[in-house]
């Protein structure tokens, strides 16, 4: 009997997370539409579009015929960052695109950390911006975002016709070492999780902000650990030194940034202390860049579109009309 009562009270307790996952096919969990209803500002009809055999999930706002601003967002945030910004687009004219990185917001999770490889991220975005038959882009990113996104620009430079970049990088090491300071610090804090199985998405955005409120939205896409594979290892993921997976990539990236001659804006927030002063090499490599009005968003950390989302998106609005296509 005692054994019986203990394998129902397993039972219970696991049940409503045994409710909430949803595996759509092996090793792929789909987040229920439920998690995401009545979130703080966010009323934007869901997109869709399949990849590789996996469901993304994109916000496609304002008039289908405007020019097209691209927004991604990193680790471990989602599309819902930038609701914000979305309407300042909105506003202005053009058509404000936000997808969800495979792993993460409304996208399909791969549970296997092995999936989510930083080839795998450029490829499935670029698969997305090819499927949507994108032109003329503005593309817009901060952390994963601009990872991810600068090398969906340079591999593809044809699509884009701007880029508007902050609190970002894109890495071409050149040596054997893998740097210390910031990036060091939280890449072996966040080993720990990895060892661990599990990351406090919410917690991390909303003590970063300093608004708890922010806590369930940001942990709306990932009803538990197992939805976390992306979010998780994707830290690690960053090449820090010549042999890590996609820095000759990254290298070849920069070959076309130097010889780009499009419009190029950072606006990197003066909080930020894992990227700060990361907008000085852009600015100083990247013909496009030079004569345009970067600028500093002033008290703001990492995730600046929660803290100045507005201010950022008339920066790049103003930076869109002062170059027009």
């Amino acid at each position: 009997m005692r054994v019986l009562l203990r394998l129902v009270s397993t039972i219970i307790f696991f049940t409503p997370i045994l409710m909430q996952a949803k595996e759509v096919s092996p090793g792929i969990l789909r987040t229920p539409d439920s998690r995401f209803e009545n979130l703080p500002d966010y009323d934007f009809d869901p997109h869709y579009e399949d990849i590789q055999g996996y469901r993304v999930h994109y916000i496609d706002e304002g008039p289908r015929d405007g020019e097209v601003v691209l927004m991604l967002h990193g680790e471990p945030s989602w599309a819902y960052l930038y609701r914000k910004m979305i309407p300042v687009f909105v506003e202005a004219g053009f058509r404000a695109i936000a997808p969800d990185l495979i792993g993460f917001g409304r996208s399909d999770k791969p549970t296997s950390m092995d999936t989510h490889t930083y080839q795998f991220h450029v490829d499935t975005q670029a698969a997305l911006v090819e499927a949507l038959d994108l032109t003329g882009v503005t593309f817009i990113g901060q952390d994963w975002g601009g990872l991810i996104g600068l090398r969906v620009v340079a591999e593809n430079e044809e699509r884009f016709s701007r880029v508007a970049i902050a609190n970002t990088g894109l890495p071409n090491p050149q040596t054997d070492k893998a740097p210390e300071g910031a990036f060091g610090n939280w890449k072996r804090m966040n080993q720990r999780m990895v060892e661990a199985g599990d990351i406090p998405t919410g917690a991390m955005i909303a003590n970063s902000v300093g608004d708890p409120s922010l806590k369930e939205a940001y942990d709306a896409p990932f009803p538990d650990p197992s939805y976390k594979a992306g979010p998780l290892i994707m830290p690690q993921r960053v090449p820090l030194v010549r042999t890590d997976a996609g820095a000759v990539e990254n290298s070849a990236a920069w070959e076309v940034f130097r010889r780009w001659e499009k419009p190029f804006l950072t606006s990197f927030s003066d909080g930020d202390p894992i990227t700060r002063g990361g907008y000085i090499f852009f600015q100083r490599q990247i013909p496009g860049a030079q004569g345009q009005p970067h600028t500093t968003i002033n008290d703001a950390g990492h995730f600046l579109q929660e803290q100045k989302g507005e201010e950022w998106a008339e920066t790049v609005v103003e930076f869109m009309r002062a170059n027009p296509q």
